[in-house]
């Protein structure tokens, strides 16, 4: 079995949820404040970028980040081009923790239009990409964000996801897809119910051999996204905590069978700089098991 397929088979039937520790140049300094490091630790980007790389190497070789309950984690690129124990990140957490890498490719987000924010042009897709395939890297990870349930805007945001992810799965790698409802949005419901229509009727177009998974925020309606977990081009659906508590991401997410979670803010919101390493393991244990049993959940269909 190639690598690929090895690490298709891990993300379709292991038990487990993704991590997302892919916070960039513009979440970083937020990331770190709630980590407890405010920015006198840093006087530049690249001092910033190795003091982040310090709490994701910490968070990476835990005793609780484990391939048990974690079946990837989605990296930035400066993480990608780093070392975990004198080992490049995505070879690290592939072939010794037998966690699935995956690199956030998007360059951020463009200004508000029809009431969503599409991503900015991928200036830097295909350089990203190489750096992918140089390690053991299965896909990537792309975000936009839909503010309002505007029909046009929507479509947008799925219409350019599809576009990137086609070319990115042309690439040999499998697409995450993530069009966030913001969950602020004054007709959340409305929007979901919308973007999910619109993200069925693009994966009924795919040529049949394109795989791709979908991250969506926890949704008003139980189940909503069945339509997706069911359709043969997805690999997998994971859910973002959007800036809810771990306690209520949890809560939604037992609400929707086949969905496990792609958690950030709510997966490292009780770590901290100054935790020794026995506290900072038990606070990372702790969190991970209360969002892996959230995502195994048995469901009622």
């Amino acid at each position: 079995m190639s690598p690929f397929d090895q690490q298709l088979h891990v993300i379709r039937t292991r038990p487990g949820f993704i991590a997302a520790l892919d916070q960039s140049g513009g979440s970083t300094p937020k990331a770190l404040g709630q980590y407890g490091v405010d920015e006198s630790a840093w006087s530049n980007d690249e001092e910033m970028f190795a003091v982040v790389h310090q709490m994701r190497t910490r968070i990476l070789t835990s005793k609780s980040l484990t391939k048990d309950r974690i079946i990837g984690a989605i990296l930035f690129e400066d993480t990608l081009r780093r070392e975990v124990e004198g080992r490049p990140t995505g070879d690290y957490l592939w072939n010794v923790k037998q966690i699935v890498p995956f690199l956030k490719v998007d360059e951020g987000l463009a200004e508000q239009s029809d009431g969503v924010q599409l991503m900015k042009p991928m200036k830097k897709l295909d350089v990203k990409l190489e750096l992918a395939k140089q390690q053991p890297v299965f896909g990537t990870k792309m975000r936009s964000v839909i503010h309002e349930a505007n029909e046009s805007g929507i479509d947008a945001i799925v219409e350019q996801q599809f576009d990137y992810g086609k070319q990115i799965a042309a690439a040999g790698l499998v697409p995450i897809i993530e069009p966030e409802v913001d969950i602020h949005c004054p007709e959340k419901a409305k929007a979901e119910e919308i973007l999910t229509a619109a993200i069925v009727k693009q994966l009924d177009r795919l040529d049949g051999k394109t795989l791709v998974m979908l991250k969506l925020t926890l949704p008003e309606k139980d189940n909503l996204y069945m339509d997706c977990v069911e359709h043969p081009a997805v690999v997998k659906v994971v859910a973002l905590s959007g800036g809810y508590s771990r306690e209520e991401a949890d809560q939604r997410l037992r609400k929707h069978a086949h969905v496990v979670a792609s958690f950030s803010r709510a997966l490292l919101q009780d770590l901290r700089a100054d935790q020794t390493q026995h506290e900072f393991d038990e606070a990372l244990d702790r969190a991970v098991q209360s969002i892996f049993d959230a995502s195994m959940t048995p469901h009622a269909l």
